[in-house]
């Protein structure tokens, strides 16, 4: 039987957790992928104990950071765009939704990948999600036929580059999205070479979600 004073711990625990997790995305954002877990601690407001005793290094944290991103804002995102009966406005709303949080963690994305703990199955459901609007699309003739699965993660990371050379805060990817929306109209299709199989390397397998 769970006491009172244990669930009154558990809680305790779950606050100091919540607390945590805000105050690294906070603190990636204005100090950069190299502060201190004992840095977000002090502006959590709890000691590194507590800090550690939940995220016992860097890389756990900032992927338990990025799953709470994904959990409150990607999947339901994501619900949305299944349900949304024009599936091109599912397919592009569903691309900001992603560009949107991929600017807003630029920081904690690279210490993500600076820890190791940037994995492939972070956006494994957001590609397998984008690659049926995208067939949904076609089937519509809303999207181009040539389109292929292997197509979508090189699009998101073409975008993702743009952001290193603007204020992410400016939405100023949005342009580059609207050019590669056009592109992928049927309207201005022309023929192009088929697409080549994707080869994670090492140094540049990462896509940004």
């Amino acid at each position: 039987m769970v006491t009172n004073t244990e669930r009154h711990l558990r809680a305790d625990a779950a606050r100091n957790v919540e607390r945590i997790l805000r105050a690294a995305r906070a603190a990636f954002a204005d100090d950069g992928p190299d502060v201190s877990l004992e840095q977000i601690a002090r502006r959590a407001g709890v000691g590194p104990r507590t800090l550690y005793r939940h995220f016992p290094n860097k890389g756990d944290l900032v992927r338990a950071v990025l799953d709470q991103r994904v959990a409150e804002e990607l999947t339901p995102a994501i619900e949305r765009a299944i349900d949304d009966e024009d599936p091109l406005r599912g397919l592009t709303t569903l691309m900001e939704t992603a560009m949107t949080i991929v600017a807003s963690e630029m920081s904690t994305l690279a210490a993500a990948r600076n820890a190791g703990s940037l994995t492939p199955d972070l956006s494994t459901r957001f590609f397998e999600v984008l690659t049926l609007l995208a067939r949904r699309a076609q089937r519509a003739r809303l999207l181009r036929a040539d389109l292929v699965p292997e197509d979508l993660p090189r699009i998101m990371a073409m975008l993702h580059s743009v952001l290193w050379s603007m204020d992410p805060e400016t939405e100023g990817w949005r342009r580059y999205l609207g050019f590669i929306l056009d592109g992928l109209s049927p309207a201005t299709a022309s023929v192009q070479p088929p697409a080549v199989p994707v080869v994670q390397k090492p140094r540049t397998g990462k896509w940004p979600l």
